[in-house]
């Protein structure tokens, strides 16, 4: 995804499915409570007509084939292209396709009763998989979009962390949680790296944008800085915007659960403080 739009439109998508999964997530643990919560991998739709109840599988499949059509597509010529680098981007996305459609197939046919530890395998293949073809990536990754990308792996380990604690443990509600957050993480920081290494002007002071013209719409390049302070300073302030993407999501997850939570034993406090006083 060596280009502005693909990183942005990613990060989008990721972002709005980590939210939407934080927010189911916080809803289900206030709702259920602690001894009745268990790990869901996909929310469906509360909505009366019945067949958007798997719209966030339906859309996570279809995104998913779209991306993997769109790695092969040479965007404005009308050919395929198949280059390692895009067949590394693609079985990235062939992962979240499995996981989807498989859940998908299951749900709309009723085969098996699936249960969470198997759906959490396949989602620990997406991450796994991402993973390992990010750190053994067929581009050269240096300098400052090299940390970048090694920032992205911190949050990819992470999340199949949660999403193997998640498995192992389904009434875990701190790992559905962190696995939703870090979901969120994950697409904030695809549309970071999309401005701050594809856009010319948010280049840091001191480095500049290495750009080799494919054509109309695609363009290879990488982020040079002049001197090794200015590279250090690069990376310091990836380091920043790193730190405060996480504080925004978590100030956010504040908000969420301060909206979901009941007032526990509140009425039955004031009923015991009214016997007090008789």
């Amino acid at each position: 995804m060596g280009q502005f739009v693909p990183h942005v439109v990613s990060g989008f998508v990721f972002t709005l499915l980590g939210l939407w999964h934080t927010v189911n997530t916080i809803r289900a643990y206030n709702l259920k409570g602690s001894s009745n919560f268990k790990v869901r991998f996909w929310y469906p739709l509360e909505w009366p007509l019945s067949r958007l109840k798997y719209f966030e599988l339906v859309f996570v499949f279809s995104f998913s084939v779209l991306a993997i059509f769109r790695q092969f597509w040479d965007y404005p010529f009308l050919h395929l292209s198949f280059k390692v680098i895009n067949l590394e981007h693609a079985t990235m996305f062939l992962h979240l396709a499995i996981f989807s459609g498989f859940i998908l197939y299951n749900e709309l046919n009723r085969s098996t009763n699936l249960s969470s530890g198997v759906e959490g395998i396949f989602a620990a293949s997406v991450f796994s998989q991402e993973l390992f073809l990010l750190h053994f990536h067929s581009a050269d990754h240096n300098g400052v979009e090299g940390h970048y990308h090694w920032l992205l792996q911190l949050i990819v380990f992470a999340s199949l962390v949660s999403v193997l604690v998640a498995t192992c443990c389904p009434t875990s509600f701190p790992a559905a949680l962190v696995l939703s957050l870090l979901v969120v993480l994950q697409g904030c920081w695809f549309m970071d790296m999309g401005f701050m290494l594809w856009v010319p002007d948010l280049v840091p002071k001191g480095c500049s944008m290495r750009i080799v013209e494919k054509g109309k719409d695609e363009m290879l390049g990488a982020v040079v800085c002049a001197s090794p302070e200015a590279d250090m300073r690069a990376r310091a302030l990836a380091n920043l915007q790193f730190s405060w993407i996480l504080a925004g999501i978590l100030i956010l997850t504040g908000f969420i659960s301060l909206k979901w939570i009941k007032p526990e034993n509140y009425s039955s406090k004031i009923q015991l403080s009214d016997y007090e006083q008789l």
